[in-house]
């Protein structure tokens, strides 16, 4: 279980995650859907321990991701979206590596090496250095890398990025493996298609905050609309208008007469 407590993130003046609070269970895809600079991927650094929240804090199986770091990164893997491999070293040998990382060796690393080239379907490059790989192919290999240790819960930033069709079909059946493994799956995408077909329940997110959180079932029909996608336009689109009439009203305030301020306020 992942659970998200006030999380917030400040960069100098940007505030660029505010408040968000959530929790994903054992079982279940959770995905944070929203536009590019939404605040998806600094939620996401904060669950892996990569960025410390300026307040608020996580909880993945238990443990804190401020003050038990370790423990944290041991139930957790994590597919970042600019992941890249080294080019001389072969499948095998990244799984290998990561596994060491992880205090794992002998037999038992090699039996799940194998068994993540066969369920990845890595086989055939699994003794090929990474020197010319596709982007599928890299993709696979550092799904792989995340989960070489085996761990229950599992974030994917924007796992099918410029994947080609056979590719993000062979993504989206490992992340379905995932829930029926029992496994917590947290999943940022932009992409409604991918929402609908693979989350259970989904937080929009827009300029650092959760707007709306349901199943796509529920948020569709809670603002009557014809697909996701449209609710998630309704969503922001509200949230737009509701900051403009907002700014309007502080523009509007900073040309008042300060006699106005000693009468009406």
């Amino acid at each position: 279980m992942i659970e998200a407590r006030q999380l917030a993130k400040t960069f100098k003046d940007f505030e660029a995650v505010k408040n968000v609070t959530f929790i994903a269970q054992e079982g279940e895809v959770f995905g944070l859907l929203g536009p590019n600079g939404s605040g998806k991927t600094t939620t996401l650094r904060m669950l892996a321990t990569v960025v410390n929240p300026t307040s608020g804090t996580a909880i993945v199986n238990g443990f804190d991701v401020r003050t038990q770091k370790d423990q944290v990164r041991s139930h957790l893997g994590i597919l970042v979206e600019s992941a890249g491999l080294y080019s001389h070293s072969t499948t095998r040998e990244h799984l290998r590596y990561i596994g060491n990382l992880h205090d794992l060796d002998g037999p038992d690393l090699e039996k799940h090496i194998d068994y993540l080239i066969n369920v990845l379907d890595m086989r055939d490059f699994a003794d090929r250095r990474a020197k010319g790989f596709s982007r599928g192919m890299v993709r696979k290999v550092v799904l792989g890398m995340s989960l070489i240790h085996n761990p229950p819960n599992i974030i994917l930033d924007e796992p099918t990025q410029g994947l080609d069709v056979v590719s993000t079909r062979a993504v989206r059946g490992i992340i379905g493996r995932f829930r029926e493994e029992g496994r917590c799956v947290i999943l940022s995408t932009h992409h409604m298609d991918e929402v609908e077909r693979l989350c259970d329940r989904v937080a929009i997110v827009h300029r650092g905050n959760i707007l709306e959180t349901g199943t796509p079932q529920e948020l569709t029909e809670k603002y009557k609309a014809d697909s996701l996608e449209t609710a998630f336009v309704e969503i922001i689109g509200a949230e737009a208008l509701l900051e403009e009439a907002r700014r309007e009203a502080q523009d509007k305030r900073k040309n008042w007469p300060p006699w106005i301020y000693t009468v009406y306020i």
